[in-house]
């Protein structure tokens, strides 16, 4: 394999299967050295993706787009996230980001009906994605 000046710039994944199907992830840790991390997520189907209620100490982007490339404006699901200490439930029925700051408590996260497919996108502003045990809030 030849070694160029900036080859390590250019980030190459196969497909992976986790924990809700078909996935891409790169990670600053492994991928980039750096403090973005990415996860591209195709879900299909009805799924409670987060049960509680939790914090990082980075900032955290979801997004919510349709698969579907012929009609990228219609979402064809309906999602709920909590936000915020007394978690505020948002619904989400059109493409739609959701900014969540260091510090802040967010889920549930529930993926409540699916029509078509979902690309959902985790993004962090950090090295990898850490969920600490005591950040998490079961009641």
């Amino acid at each position: 394999m030849t070694t160029t000046k900036y080859g390590k710039y250019v980030v190459k994944h196969d497909l992976q299967i986790g924990g809700f199907g078909p996935e891409y992830s790169y990670t600053g840790e492994d991928d980039y050295n750096s403090n973005f991390t990415i996860a591209f997520l195709r879900i299909t189907e009805p799924t409670l993706m987060e049960e509680y209620a939790h914090s990082h100490d980075f900032d955290m982007y979801l997004y919510f787009h349709s698969f579907d490339p012929d009609n990228m404006g219609d979402l064809g699901a309906d999602i709920e996230i909590g936000l915020g200490e007394e978690r505020e439930i948002h619904k989400i029925t059109t493409p739609t980001s959701v900014y969540i700051p260091a510090g802040m408590i967010h889920c549930p996260l529930e993926f409540k009906r699916v029509d078509k497919p979902i690309l959902f996108v985790h993004c962090t502003l950090a090295s990898k994605y850490v969920k600490e045990e005591d950040k998490i809030i079961r009641d």
